[in-house]
């Protein structure tokens, strides 16, 4: 079933790869991960330089996983084009494919994985200090067992919710989970096929949304445990594959589908969507609201690009960055460095940047 689910993409993959793309000037820090494949980053909330990388065997349909902890260079203000390494502080491993990672917001050297045996890991030692004294556990903390397929979505509760984890599977269910039990609290029914995001509100207190190959963008209150959705919308005529919240207007969210269409919706008229972005031919499997600019958000797409968006500067695309040479599928911003960005694709590669049409942008 999950060799079926991939093999349209795999089709797309072998065409684009026949092309050739032309590759964007830019001061970047990368790392290749040798026969993993790059599913999901994130930037520590902690530590500016800190990074999580979760990748997979075999482009994730069959072997393990690998967790890698990444480091910025120190020398951030290189005018160097040509590439710089991200150091790599330890490697953890497991017997899946690890599809997303989440930081813990209220602790700073732990971090929890969604694999695609159907279990959560929750991971600790995740910091320089016990990385480079080999200190970090090589087993996880605690594992959460309940889904009954592979689990594609993570999220950690901010604010109102920092005990708790929200995972989406291809079982089509969400679960929400209590770090301090080994069972999930609730478990959410409401799409018809696999689920490939789900994300917390980060300024409305237990409110969540969700998006699935049925092509519908589900609203969710954590604290209902009936586990049914408060609202239910087709957001796309084919797969929705991600969605994010804005991080300054609180009734606005983006989702992105297989129709290579990203969408804005706002929670006082969901009846239509309120803008929408074309991002090509091929789908958007990640998008990133940037936490520095309201107008600025960011879309990993299966075309191998990365692409920055600017709504105050029109409906195309301000910068298309095609550094990978397969799906780009992770992508995030750093919190505590303005405007910049990170990716990570089947190509095995990770890279750390600042998007050129943003660098005008900067505060010194």
């Amino acid at each position: 079933f999950k060799v079926q689910r991939n093999w349209y993409y795999f089709e797309s993959l072998l065409f684009f790869s026949l092309q050739l793309r032309s590759r964007t000037k830019m001061q970047t820090q990368t790392h290749t991960t040798t026969d993993r494949h790059g599913y999901s980053l994130r930037f520590s909330p902690f530590e500016a330089n800190y990074l999580l990388l979760a990748t997979s065997q075999l482009y994730g349909l069959a072997g393990g996983g690998s967790l890698f902890l990444l480091e910025q260079n120190s020398n951030t203000n290189s005018s160097s084009t040509d590439g710089q390494s991200l150091g790599e502080l330890c490697r953890l491993e497991w017997s899946d494919g690890l599809f997303d990672v989440a930081w813990c917001p209220y602790a700073a050297d732990i971090a929890a994985t969604a694999s695609g045996d159907g279990s959560l890991q929750i991971w600790c030692g995740l910091d320089g200090e016990s990385a480079s004294n080999q200190l970090t556990p090589k087993q996880p903390l605690i594992c959460l067992q309940g889904h009954k397929n592979g689990v594609y979505s993570l999220d950690w509760g901010e604010k109102w919710n920092y005990h708790t984890l929200l995972s989406g599977s291809w079982d089509c269910t969400l679960k929400l989970w209590d770090c301090n039990r080994q069972n999930s609290i609730t478990t959410f029914v409401g799409h018809n096929d696999l689920i490939y995001g789900a994300k917390f509100s980060p300024l409305i207190a237990n409110l969540f949304a969700s998006v699935s190959t049925d092509g519908h963008l589900n609203l969710w209150n954590s604290l209902d445990f009936a586990g049914k959705p408060l609202m239910s919308i087709e957001a796309h005529a084919s797969e929705a594959l991600c969605c994010d919240w804005s991080h300054f207007d609180r009734n606005v969210l983006v989702t992105g589908g297989s129709d290579g269409l990203i969408r804005g919706w706002d929670l006082r008229k969901m009846r239509t969507h309120v803008f929408e972005l074309y991002s090509g031919e091929f789908a958007v499997r990640r998008l990133a609201c940037s936490p520095h600019s309201a107008a600025v958000l960011a879309s990993a797409n299966y075309d191998f690009t990365t692409r920055i968006w600017n709504l105050e500067r029109g409906e195309s695309a301000q910068e298309v960055n095609a550094r990978h040479t397969e799906f780009v599928c992770g992508l995030d911003w750093n919190p505590h460095r303005t405007h910049q960005l990170a990716d990570c694709g089947w190509d095995s590669l990770a890279n750390v940047y600042t998007p050129q049409c943003l660098s005008g942008d900067l505060v010194v």
